[in-house]
């Protein structure tokens, strides 16, 4: 969704309560077929005729949530990938914060497997990124990039799905403390 044209207020707070709705409705089942118009509009407070003012239909609202939660998660990678200012490990506990408010939702996109990829795709640019900008020659055996993004995957996607009880801030320092080098 692009807001170059300035939005009205009511389309933002209806949408917001419809993305809402549908978070609720998740965390109560996680099974995306259970999901209807008539559950998410009501949920939501709204009406049907309000629902479809916006989305098409269930499946033009859920991509429009997962392409706003993706890019805001691609928005805090980048921030990530040109962090000057701001420790890296605070950087990266910010990214898994966002990651954790979006929790329910994102088990939901995991077990349509459409997550994972995207994740390791941002992450991947990530690591790539932060090779190059290195100041130090790695070396020719160095743990190859592809390698190195899965085992961070395989690690927030472990957090995510099994391992909530520990703190974002705890993780990323895990993290940080296995990947010290490049």
């Amino acid at each position: 969704m692009s807001t170059s044209k300035k939005e009205d207020p009511r389309t933002i707070r209806s949408r917001e309560m419809f993305k809402n709705a549908v978070f609720s409705l998740l965390s109560e089942d996680s099974t995306m077929s259970n999901l209807t118009v008539q559950k998410i509009a009501a949920k939501a407070g709204l009406n049907r005729t309000t629902f479809y003012l916006h989305y098409q239909d269930i499946e033009d609202l859920l991509a429009q949530i997962t392409d706003e939660i993706l890019q805001g998660l691609s928005d805090k990678m980048v921030d990530l990938i040109h962090a000057k200012d701001l420790p890296e490990k605070q950087k990266l506990t910010q990214v898994l914060d966002y990651l954790y408010i979006h929790r329910n939702y994102l088990l939901t996109l995991f077990k349509m497997n459409q997550f994972e990829e995207q994740l390791f795709l941002l992450l991947k640019q990530l690591v790539e990124t932060r090779r190059k900008n290195t100041k130090k020659d790695l070396p020719a055996d160095y743990v190859a990039v592809e390698i190195k993004t899965a085992s961070v995957v395989g690690i927030i996607m472990w957090w995510i799905k099994k391992g909530l009880h520990f703190s974002s801030d705890y993780i990323a320092n895990q993290i940080h403390l296995m990947y010290r080098g490049q």
